[in-house]
């Protein structure tokens, strides 16, 4: 692959002054630590990758397609592996390394006393030893000398090919990559899909605002009929109701350990989208199965596609960088593909602490913590000291005097490394499901769909049960450590769990050769039979899935490839059609009484001629948005502002779209009046930024390099597009949230995908950003990567020692 000589250009331009910074929260004192410009920065730009390597395992050839996408042929699984190391090295190196960092806590090595915060929340919760943990269950698995074979890979990279740009402007080299980086990549992604401390912000807003307000903003149960699986599923299940208890006061955690933990949390409403129907409603007979998961945006993307070759399976599609295996993709036999579920796999804990604060009340006696100093380096200051406490729950987290004791299922070992293994060797439904049972982290929706025409959707992932006086309860609450409170049975932090006090796999939430089936984060289903969570999307994807996929099977018409991807770009709103013809109405009763704010009129004409579908190019899409943004915060800001909660405690649109008129929050100001207030505000913020179209504020601009602020021109470039965070083809430029990669497959036929950005993380590479606008029109391109016997392969892998 060649250099780009534009992107040439644009660096010489902007690196002129010098360069710096990080978009990590509290990271911008990077700036300082970028070397001066240099002979190897430019260096970075002739970057190429070598046309025969050494390996140790054996021969392996790769060819890159015209999407930069690597396809590995060898005649031995470790050579192949080695060889995916070697590719993933290259074209994502200042990646992987940003993300261990991350995880470990040495981001503040880098940047300065600004990352402190979030390299002791990392620190404390000790994720690397999660980490450890799991390499010590998972080496011992098949699937560990193929883990070791790509970490030689990675290391065999970074010594034969020349380091990335980030790393000439940072001015250091990576150190070697370990098998407990890759296992801490499995860790990093399920913190980001499952780490959530509800309970405590329910206990701070409840404390606050009071329970009426608590029960009416975020009730345990969205009111909708659209769950995932539409008709109840055999599964045993618990007598009675469960014991939903009530919050603890803010008393117990405080809010600064509250606010501090938050920051960490999943982002807001983050989701999916996935769908199977049968081959009893497709053209060619084989089932189809549709995946677009949303998860943070960022350059390059978080995802990278790779396809691989050996006598045991032929597997396309997508995987995270540092992790061997393809997470979500394709063999020749079946298809397979992952949403969140929402389920609550995280507790908190107080304890009775002495006044020492060196032991804890636990089972009738006082423990020691478990204690570790653990120091981080910090650059351009003194290194911080920070002691790592654990009870027998899992970390302890501390913030002003505040102490919290966590319980996370992926703070033992897990087995979900093997299972993505077994899943690329899978032969049809029985492996998959046997490999299923290792899936212990994240709690996933897996849709799966293979060439003998089966289909199948299982809950993944370990659910805990807890008790409080021998009666089960839900999680979301603060327990008493101290009284041993929802404690798992088998749980073991840091170590390997039986798993003893967990959801049996049988009585999981599934569904076994569905006819058509469909997730978007709701709601599971409306009675699972043990307690999963209550952190569910609104329903608006999903029911609008649902709605499209009924409407046209029941014309009889078949289904193909295109009509899925084309659902896919569904942009049609459902808040909107709940809220517009409310909100025209108020806006003529305003009209009629002759207090009209500027251009109020033409802008209710033009959202009443609107469809409710938010494209970039739409006028009615941007009124609309910007208006659904300021009657939400119209509508709790002075409450919450009061109580000093910021709108990261906000309700989600749901809620608030379907809050009565005579709620507590229309007392001061009716609905209606709030409806036009919120109206007129808008109009305002969109005459004031001179936005014309939707895709003038809903753009790319969130999709970011993580050294971008300062570093501008290694951002892609900002473009108009469609989307909300309610609508199918799924876009939150204020989260910096959408689709991370979209594919839609038949099992045993034509596959289709696309990635938000492109496939290699060199700037100067050709494959860096010549996805994005064939993503922003979900313009897919084959899956099928296959090495023909036609042409010399970039890379060939040659016996030797590496």
């Amino acid at each position: 692959m060649t250099g780009d000589h534009t992107r040439r250009a644009v660096l010489a331009g902007t690196l002129a002054a010098g360069v710096g910074g990080l978009t990590l929260t509290g990271a911008r004192e990077l700036l300082d630590q970028f070397a001066p410009l240099s002979g190897r920065a430019w260096d970075a730009a002739d970057r190429s990758i070598s046309e025969r390597v050494a390996s140790p395992y054996g021969e392996a050839r790769v060819r890159y397609d015209e999407d930069g996408v690597p396809s590995i042929v060898a005649d031995a699984e470790p050579a192949a592996y080695f060889a995916v190391g070697y590719v993933q090295g290259f074209d994502r190196l200042a990646q992987l390394d940003l993300q261990r960092r991350v995880m470990r806590g040495q981001v503040s090595e880098l940047a300065g006393e600004g990352a402190l915060a979030d390299d002791e929340f990392h620190v404390a919760m000790d994720f690397a030893g999660a980490a450890e943990a799991t390499w010590e269950l998972v080496a011992e698995t098949p699937a560990g000398p193929l883990v070791e074979a790509y970490v030689d890979g990675v290391n065999a990279s970074i010594d034969g090919e020349g380091l990335p740009l980030e790393f000439e402007l940072l001015g250091y080299e990576p150190e070697p990559w370990t098998p407990v980086d890759s296992m801490l990549m499995e860790k990093q992604i399920s913190w980001d899909l499952t780490g959530n401390f509800g309970e405590l912000r329910r206990a701070l807003v409840a404390d606050r605002l009071g329970e009426d307000v608590l029960e009416e903003l975020f009730p345990e149960r969205l009111d909708h009929d659209v769950p995932i699986l539409r008709e109840s599923i055999e599964a045993e299940t618990l007598e009675g109701e469960l014991d939903v208890g009530s919050v603890s006061d803010e008393d117990a955690v405080g809010s600064a350990l509250t606010d501090w933990l938050s920051r960490f949390e999943s982002p807001t409403g983050i989701g999916s989208n996935s769908w199977v129907v049968s081959g009893e409603h497709t053209e060619s007979g084989r089932p189809i199965v549709a995946f677009d998961p949303h998860l943070t945006l960022m350059t390059p993307p978080l995802w990278y596609e790779q396809h691989v070759e050996t006598p045991e399976t032929s597997v396309r599609g997508a995987t995270f960088p540092g992790v061997p295996f393809v997470i979500a993709g394709a063999n020749d036999r079946g298809t397979w593909s992952f949403t969140n579920v929402g389920a609550d796999v995280l507790d908190c804990y107080t304890y009775e602490i002495d006044d020492d604060g060196e032991r804890y009340r636990y089972d009738g006696e006082w423990r020691e913590f478990d204690r570790e100093e653990r120091t981080i380096a910090v650059a351009g200051g003194d290194d911080r000291s920070i002691e790592v406490r654990k009870t027998v729950h899992g970390p302890v987290l501390e913030r002003e005097g505040r102490t919290v004791g966590v319980a996370w299922t992926g703070h033992t070992a897990t087995r979900t490394t093997e299972a993505i293994y077994e899943y690329e060797r899978s032969d049809g439904l029985a492996d998959l499901l046997e490999a299923t049972r290792k899936f212990d982290l994240p709690t996933q929706n897996l849709v799966y769909a293979d060439a003998d025409g089966r289909t199948l959707y299982y809950a993944t992932g370990k659910l805990p049960t807890r008790e409080i006086d021998r009666e089960v309860v839900s999680g979301n609450r603060i327990f008493d450590g101290s009284a041993g409170e929802g404690e798992w049975d088998g749980f073991e932090p840091f170590g390997e769990s039986s798993w003893e006090g967990f959801v049996p796999f049988a009585e999981k939430p599934h569904a076994i050769d569905p006819d058509v089936l469909a997730t978007a984060n709701q709601r599971v289903v409306d009675d699972p039979g043990h307690y999963v969570g209550v952190a569910y999307a609104s329903p608006y994807r999903g029911e609008r899935i649902y709605d499209r996929l009924d409407e046209h099977l029941a014309s009889g018409e078949p289904t193909d490839l295109e009509f899925h991807r084309e659902l896919q770009n569904d942009t049609y709103d459902g808040r909107a059609e709940q809220l517009v013809p409310e909100l025209l109405a108020a806006l003529d009763e305003r009209i009629e009484d002759g207090d009209e704010h500027d251009g109020l009129e033409d802008a209710r004409d033009v959202l009443a001629d609107w469809e409710y579908e938010m494209d970039a190019d739409s006028r009615g899409a941007l009124v609309f948005a910007r208006w659904m943004d300021r009657f939400r915060e119209l509508v709790v800001e002075p409450d919450f502002e009061n109580a000093d909660l910021d709108e990261s405690y906000y309700p989600d649109d749901w809620v608030v779209a379907t809050l009565p008129a005579d709620s507590l929050f229309f007392e001061e100001r009716s609905r209606t009046e709030t409806m036009v207030a919120a109206f007129e505000d808008a109009l305002d913020e969109i005459d004031a930024a001179g936005w014309v179209r939707y895709g003038d504020w809903n753009s790319t601009r969130i999709i970011e390099h993580p050294f971008g602020a300062e570093a501008p021109f290694l951002n892609y470039p900002e473009l108009p597009a469609d989307g909300s965070r309610a609508t199918v083809k799924n876009y939150r430029v204020g989260s910096a949230v959408g689709a991370s990669w979209r594919m839609v497959v038949e099992p045993g036929g034509t596959a289709t995908a696309v990635l938000p950005g492109g496939n290699s993380g060199d700037y100067f590479s050709d494959h860096y950003d010549d996805q994005l606008e064939n993503w922003l029109a979900n313009d897919q391109t084959p899956m099928d990567r296959t090495l023909d016997d036609e042409g010399e392969p970039d890379v060939v892998f040659e016996e030797g020692s590496s």
